[in-house]
């Protein structure tokens, strides 16, 4: 199959999200939408990929030309419950305590729409993320070290955030914001290729 060369847009102010696609090696544009994003009243999957669909329409109300738009929502559930950004320090730490120890799920809806032709599809990844236990000396560290209050879940999984997980049950880069892998899936189905867009001299490892 043949890519359809249309300018790909990340709906995105995620600076992670940014990265992450960047590291591939490929040419994209961010917009950052302006949706209202929601935390309840659906189930774990629908909530994010309804989250997803609206930050990549309000992009696509706004934008002057034909191009294949990407939106991401990703939540942290645990027991069920969402866990969304604290508002503060002592829920930061609160939210640590609850997950150390404990196995919680990461879920990443993705949206994509190609506004030349109308295709448009939406779908999400689940990956099972399991705390080391924590002493309140270590999440005293942390959330002194690491900005907790912008992050769903109260952590990140990179830098120091490494040493707060013993095992991932599934996608890796779901719980970075973007699980690369399944977006490359939903973007064929808009007629995007991502291995016939990388730029070899763009890509980047570590």
């Amino acid at each position: 199959m043949e890519d359809c060369k249309l300018p790909l847009v990340l709906a995105s102010a995620s600076p992670r999200r940014r990265s992450l696609l960047a590291s591939i090696g490929i040419d994209f544009e961010v917009i950052v939408s302006y949706a209202e994003e929601v935390d309840e009243g659906a189930s774990p999957t629908t909530l994010v990929e309804e989250n997803a669909c609206a930050k990549c329409e309000e992009v696509a109300s706004r934008l002057a030309y034909p191009a294949v738009i990407i939106s991401a929502d990703t939540l942290v559930f645990c027991d069920g419950e969402v866990l969304s950004k604290p508002r503060d320090i002592e829920e930061a730490r609160d939210m640590l305590r609850r997950l150390s120890g404990n196995t919680h799920q990461v879920i990443t809806g993705i949206a994509v729409a190609n506004t030349a032709d109308g295709r448009k599809t939406r779908g999400s990844e689940t990956t099972d993320v399991t705390f080391r236990p924590l002493t309140d000396e270590e999440i005293e560290t942390f959330v002194h070290v690491v900005n907790p209050i912008d992050r769903a879940g109260a952590y990140t999984v990179d830098g120091p955030g490494s040493l707060l997980v013993s095992r991932y049950d599934g996608c890796y880069y779901n719980v970075l914001g973007l699980p690369i892998v399944r977006l490359d899936k939903l973007l064929r189905k808009v007629g995007v290729f991502l291995f016939q867009r990388i730029n070899a001299s763009q890509a980047k490892f570590l």
